[in-house]
């Protein structure tokens, strides 16, 4: 197997979570956001290049949502133990980012075939997740407070439970089917 520039761009953002870890720690916000943001690049470009390129890999598409994961759960801990983002939230996200793999590993390990596929809320959620952390520490470098970033944060917490929701009916689908078919 040969790296392609996606993988190698979803190897990147695991390599950034440290130094991201690192920034917050020590209370280099600017910092910290500099490499969330050039983190989240990453996650933008892999899979437009992957589909632009025809560079999508088996590999990469288990690589790239374990990257995303994370980076999302590491950033969310980090923002809500330094209390930047209300601790809900992080619960929210992290659960989420544990039920899903753990839904994926029941099912395989019971021989059920899992394709690792984003939905469109999954895809929006990642979204409203990273532009959360992101709005978030560019208000700390700011040295602002802004009311808008609670609606954010609502927002992001609603999608992240509907997403949630989704894959938990998407694998009960799956379990369903196989359990119409074989008769049980």
């Amino acid at each position: 197997m040969y790296i392609t520039v996606p993988n190698f761009l979803s190897i990147l953002r695991i390599l950034l979570i440290p130094l991201f870890i690192i920034f917050m720690s020590y209370g280099r916000i600017p910092a910290a956001l500099a490499v969330f943001v050039l983190a989240g690049i990453t996650d933008a470009l892999d899979g437009f290049i992957a589909r632009w390129f025809h560079q999508k890999t088996t590999f990469g598409a288990y690589l790239d949502p374990i990257a995303d994961k994370l980076l999302l759960t590491s950033s969310f801990v980090c923002c809500a133990m330094l209390h930047l983002i209300p601790e809900w939230l992080a619960i929210l996200v992290v659960s989420r980012d544990v039920i899903i793999p753990m839904g994926i590993l029941l099912l395989w390990v019971n021989g059920y075939r899992v394709e690792i596929k984003p939905s469109t809320i999954s895809k929006c959620t990642t979204f409203l997740q990273l532009f959360s952390i992101s709005m978030r520490l560019l208000l700390e470098t700011l040295g602002t407070q802004r009311f808008e970033i609670v609606a954010v944060y609502w927002l992001t917490g609603l999608f992240t439970i509907g997403s949630c929701i989704h894959y938990i009916t998407i694998g009960l689908r799956v379990v369903n089917s196989r359990e119409s078919e074989t008769g049980r």
